[in-house]
């Protein structure tokens, strides 16, 4: 889903974030808030995570034009301990809530050793990834999820009950590129998804755990903010704040001394990277490699935008009235 696309046109970092934040402006953001959703759908784009780049722009402007969430959201804390947070989305988009609340839950982390962050009452907000990095330059180890409103109908099939399945890991190292896992457990076996039979006939376990880490994004991240199994029970102001998440973050010195776990993870990335790599691939990375080898390419090249991300910047640049960026 998220390989470079090959029939693509290569645009300029800057360029793009200029565009989405000059979107996110007329869709009723407050320019704080549209360059900050920018900047986070633009980091997605240039490490190669196209479906949660700016091509979700097109989706976000519209929820947000039509009422569905709230442009004007101000998240704040609602309730607080030393080493807990819950932060309220004021039904807004799930960014501003989950950005805010990672960076107090970074302070809560450093001060106390851990440090949970749980938000609640937004919409979508993005890769879990972007929360997970957040953590690496303060030697944290983290964990992050989301769950959102499912709609389980008797005879539907049991895929429905994993939901959206986000959830990131992170670890720092010290030279290489960082470990980060960011993944949605049910990926190949959504609705759409070309090989989902075949993969439940020839690997049931491996369907059965997708569904169960689906379940886990679900009960920690969706249920534990709120969000009700009947979405005929939910009670919100603005019906796209369907959301919410759940950041886990904790200090790697309560275990270890972080500069000889700093290098014990290069060295593990270097091992790996002497391995043999999986069939198809030309070689052998752990999670967040390949990622940080796009982003080197395309912030220096610019980021690759293949037909179907064209076509959304532009019908959003000609709801907006603005001029596309390609």
């Amino acid at each position: 889903m998220n390989e470079p696309p090959v029939d693509a046109v290569v645009v300029p970092a800057p360029v793009l974030q200029t565009f989405v934040t000059e979107a996110g402006e007329a869709s009723g953001l407050s320019p704080a808030h549209a360059a900050l959703l920018a900047g986070l759908l633009v980091d997605n784009d240039c490490r190669g995570v196209f479906s949660h780049g700016s091509t979700q722009l097109t989706t976000y402007s519209r929820l947000l034009r039509e009422g569905r969430l709230n442009p004007d959201a101000e998240p704040a804390v609602v309730r607080e301990t030393p080493t807990s947070l819950l932060v309220d989305g004021d039904g807004g988009l799930g960014y501003f809530a989950a950005h805010l609340g990672t960076r107090l839950l970074v302070e809560r982390a450093r001060e106390q050793g851990i440090a949970v962050l749980l938000t609640r009452d937004h919409g979508h907000f993005g890769a879990a990834g972007l929360y997970s990095r957040m953590t690496l330059e303060h030697d944290l180890l983290t964990f992050v999820t989301s769950g959102h409103q499912l709609d389980l109908q008797p005879g539907s099939p049991v895929f429905a009950a994993g939901g959206g399945s986000p959830m990131s890991f992170s670890a720092p190292t010290q030279d290489e590129d960082p470990v980060v896992l960011d993944f949605g457990a049910m990926h190949d076996l959504y609705d759409d998804s070309p090989h989902r039979d075949q993969i439940s006939r020839d690997a049931p376990g491996l369907a059965l755990r997708a569904i169960g880490l689906g379940a886990v994004c679900q009960a920690w991240g969706g249920v534990l903010a709120g969000v009700p199994l009947d979405p005929a029970r939910a009670r919100r102001r603005w019906a796209g704040a369907n959301q919410g998440s759940l950041v886990i973050s904790f200090r790697i010195d309560l275990f270890s001394d972080p500069a000889d776990f700093r290098r014990e993870m290069d060295a593990y990335v270097r091992a790996v990277r002497a391995l043999s790599p999986l069939p198809g691939l030309d070689a052998s990375l752990l999670p967040g490699g390949p990622e940080a080898q796009r982003e080197r390419r395309f912030r220096a090249e610019g980021v690759p935008v293949g037909p179907e991300h064209r076509d959304r910047l532009r019908e959003t640049a000609a709801e907006l009235g603005l001029t596309a960026p390609c």
